[in-house]
């Protein structure tokens, strides 16, 4: 694994560090049982840098967390059979949300990252049928994915968080058209982006440098983030991040209307391809 992908990797036991910490709290967003194994001693070590380093803790990961998880099982109740999770890294929503019998949960994410997740949860048991995709997505995942069983006849949730900001314009693209061609209509593509004034905005610069040491730089943000899936036909519903924030006490900032341009926003996209 070369020194950028070793570094992303590492983003997903912060991730994972965050989980934990928000399902100690007295009224956690979500009960993650599994996020102190899967960050380790590592995760909290990174958690505890980035802290030191931009004087909070990244609130944004426990919020999407929470989104994330009601428009999964939204998608569930709405008769998606499968569930794809692209760059999976530490998420352990196999292990703890309430699957409905038959559902297929597909975790897609480099080889290593599988082979650790599989060591930190050692003896757990899924809540569904789970099947570990051991590719990186610059390679030929849908391919992999396809062979692990796959299939565009039964209905679908994709889900991309924590993604996006590692890769350029290019590749986001490409993705979402990999996507695209994987679905059927009715299936649902959950993800989020960070928004490009959010991005260079002067507040997120320790955010940023920290990104940097750790050799996991924020490249990609947008602030028009349906027209990422929308211009592979599908239609998007937009939520900036502050509002699900606000409302489960997550989010020191206000809430500013979607329409009301100039705003650093961070972006969670729920988009349904049309039938």
């Amino acid at each position: 694994m070369d020194s950028t992908k070793h570094a992303v990797a590492a983003t997903g036991l912060l991730a994972a560090a965050v989980r934990a910490e928000e399902s100690r709290r007295d009224d956690p967003l979500f009960a993650d049982p599994f996020a102190e194994r899967l960050a380790g001693d590592d995760g909290r070590r990174l958690l505890a840098d980035a802290v030191a380093a931009t004087g909070q803790s990244p609130a944004e990961i426990a919020i999407r967390t929470r989104f994330f998880d009601e428009a999964l099982l939204d998608a569930q109740r709405a008769g998606a059979s499968q569930v794809v999770i692209l760059a999976a890294g530490m998420d352990a929503r196999a292990y703890r949300l309430p699957w409905r019998q038959g559902t297929t949960v597909y975790e897609v994410d480099q080889p290593e990252v599988m082979a650790a997740k599989e060591q930190r949860l050692a003896g757990a048991p899924a809540r569904c049928r789970r099947v570990a995709v051991g590719i990186d997505l610059s390679d030929d995942w849908p391919k992999a994915l396809l062979a692990q069983g796959f299939t565009s006849s039964s209905k679908t949730a994709w889900l991309v968080e924590g993604l996006l900001q590692y890769l350029d314009a290019s590749a986001v693209d490409a993705l979402f058209a990999r996507v695209d061609a994987l679905s059927a209509p009715g299936d649902l593509l959950l993800y989020n982006v960070i928004g490009r004034l959010l991005l260079e905005a002067p507040f997120l610069q320790s955010t940023q440098e920290f990104m940097r040491r750790l050799g996991a730089r924020w490249t990609f943000g947008t602030d028009a983030p349906a027209a990422l899936v929308e211009r592979h036909g599908w239609s998007a519903a937009v939520t900036d991040v502050a509002e699900p924030g606000s409302r489960w006490h997550r989010w020191e900032h206000p809430v500013v209307p979607l329409d009301v341009p100039g705003v650093p926003r961070g972006y969670f996209v729920v988009a349904t391809k049309p039938c």
